[in-house]
């Protein structure tokens, strides 16, 4: 770690705007004209937490973030434990804590990293550091490489392209404690097509055209928080929205019972098993709760049936 201030040091394309604390109402403000490295995840509809009707709604000023969760408060108070191991393990950097920046030219482009690598004096890269709740080994790649979560490779590409630099160093606590170091480099073809994303994303804004809406809890988290209101009245439908409706209800209870039925036959085949496998996949458990009577469910890791050739392929 060191005590070099950011604010003297200058990045190619980088403009300063401030060090603010992560949500106040300073850093709000940095952010409500511009598209951050998270913010573009949501915008290819990559982001696992906000999708894009959520953020186009976001922007327009119609709905508020929500509060800070436990994994968001968990990682701001691991933040500053991962830098330092990190910086212990490359002692040939200063690692700076970052500030908030945008591009010197394309003002709507906002970078806020970790941290910025010093070395010889001058800015070599960027640090992101994130926690990873998913106890699941396949959600990071091979340690040392760029094997990182898509929507995590968007914000460092987005970073570096608003930044002018060209490599990112990414540091990771796992859900099983393990501490991993992994290696981002610029693309510039990768960069202009999320920079053409993002000038799509503006202009839709700018004209009121909101997304589609989509399948994910945060589309319909948005829809109720547009109407927070209930008036005493009546909306009378089309045929086509009723059959819409009433079509979705109908497939969700045939599945809720289809499901209901194929977990009790699980739970025969199954036994006293904890585990049900195929081909070395894992397919189901059965779980308990303080010594309770067992359930069963699809196992985390359990592959889409897609993934299944048929039975007569199989048989061949």
């Amino acid at each position: 770690m060191t005590a070099i201030d950011e604010r003297t040091l200058t990045t190619p394309t980088g403009r300063l705007l401030g060090s603010w604390e992560s949500g106040s109402p300073e850093w709000h403000a940095a952010r409500a004209s511009r598209l951050g490295g998270s913010d573009m995840a949501a915008v290819l509809g990559r982001s696992p937490w906000v999708s894009p009707y959520r953020l186009w709604h976001l922007k327009a000023g119609l709905v508020k973030d929500g509060e800070t969760t436990a994994a968001q408060s968990r990682g701001h108070y691991l933040e500053d434990g991962i830098r330092r191991w990190w910086a212990d393990q490359n002692p040939e950097f200063s690692v700076v804590t970052g500030g908030t920046y945008t591009h010197v030219e394309r003002d709507y482009q906002l970078a806020n990293p970790d941290g910025l690598l010093v070395q010889d004096g001058r800015v070599a890269g960027v640090l992101e550091i994130k926690t990873d709740a998913q106890d699941d080994p396949g959600t990071w790649g091979v340690e040392g490489t760029d094997q990182i979560p898509l929507y995590y490779r968007t914000q460092i590409l987005w970073y570096l392209d608003c930044l002018g630099l060209k490599v990112a160093h990414v540091a990771v606590l796992t859900a099983r404690l393990e501490f991993r170091h992994y290696v981002v480099e610029y693309d510039p073809a990768d960069a202009k097509i999320l920079r053409a994303h993002a000038e799509a994303f503006l202009d839709s804004l700018l004209f009121g055209e909101a997304p589609d809406k989509d399948t994910t809890d945060s589309t319909y988290q948005t829809v109720r928080e547009l109407h927070p209101d209930i008036d005493d009245r009546e909306v009378q439908l089309s045929h086509d929205q009723v059959v819409e409706f009433t079509s979705a209800r109908d497939a969700l209870a045939d599945a809720k019972a289809n499901w209901t039925l194929v977990r009790s036959r699980m739970g025969e085949w199954m036994g006293d098993a904890k585990r049900a496998e195929f081909l070395g996949f894992r397919i189901a458990a059965r779980k308990s709760k303080q010594g309770g009577t067992p359930w069963v469910e699809a196992d985390r890791k359990c592959p889409p049936s897609t993934d299944f050739i048929s039975e007569e392929e199989f048989a061949a």
